[in-house]
């Protein structure tokens, strides 16, 4: 019953991560519209998993692709020069930024926005020992729904079980960022410039009490840069499953090629 049911779990990994090799696997495998001598090779190999073994498989898939993602975003330039996560220019602000363009001070629409996206660089590293968590912490449930669940099934786990702990993790670093940065400086040298053309007072409740919140708006883009580049990793992961880095990985994943 054990060696069956591991293999029910085997399959189903591996379908999730190559749907577009099912046939070809089924068929392998005895399940499909013919059967060769390499079924019973396969069968014995993935019979011979345990539910851990695939399970953990799934674990140190997922946590090198959050790794990666980590380590993409956390580098120089990790958001700035990735258009599809760059941080833009808060939508509230459009119109100083129009203005400034206008009179020729693009200029410090783009270091402003340069400067908060090397805050959102400073602060991703930290989301490292927040999945790493999230991953040891996964059940055998949560793996199993991941692996029968949709293209972002882990992407969605991972921010529901993640976002709190890392906005709470993200904010004060992007806060001391922001400073160290410029982002703080260049955000008020931006607006006063824009604030001594016609617009003036209309630009004064910016800095007053409906000022943005600076800081957590980047907390936020970052966050959801984050989760993006997670999301590509799992759909990278469920595509192309050979990337075997380890014993375990060949195990899992190779037993399914056999």
């Amino acid at each position: 019953m054990k060696n069956k049911l591991s293999l029910i779990v085997a399959v189903m990994a591996f379908t999730a991560f190559a749907p577009n090799s099912q046939a070809g696997f089924l068929d392998a495998l005895g399940l499909g519209k013919s059967s060769t001598n390499s079924s019973t090779t396969t069968s014995a190999a993935l019979g011979a998993l345990s539910n851990d073994q695939v399970v953990a498989g799934l674990k140190e898939a997922l946590g090198n692709g959050l790794q990666h993602a980590v380590a993409q975003l956390g580098q120089d330039g990790g958001y700035l020069n990735n258009l599809n996560v760059k941080i833009p220019m808060p939508e509230k602000l459009h119109a100083v930024e129009k203005t400034l363009r206008t009179l020729g001070q693009g200029k410090l629409a783009d270091e402003f926005v340069s400067t908060i996206n090397r805050a959102a660089e400073q602060a991703v590293p930290e989301a490292a020992s927040v999945f790493g968590d999230a991953v040891k912490q996964m059940s055998i449930t949560d793996a199993k729904t991941i692996l029968t669940g949709t293209n972002n099934a882990a992407t969605q786990f991972f921010r529901r079980t993640t976002q709190t702990n890392l906005y709470a993790r993200f904010h004060p670093i992007v806060q001391k960022a922001t400073a160290q940065t410029g982002a703080t400086a260049a955000y008020k040298n931006m607006l006063g410039k824009a604030g001594e053309t016609s617009l003036g007072g209309a630009l004064g409740g910016f800095l007053g009490q409906d000022a943005l919140d600076l800081d957590a708006y980047v907390t936020n883009k970052a966050l959801d840069g984050l989760f993006k580049m997670v999301a590509d990793e799992e759909k990278k992961i469920r595509e192309n499953p050979v990337a075997r880095t380890s014993d375990l990985l060949k195990k899992v994943f190779g037993a399914a090629t056999k």
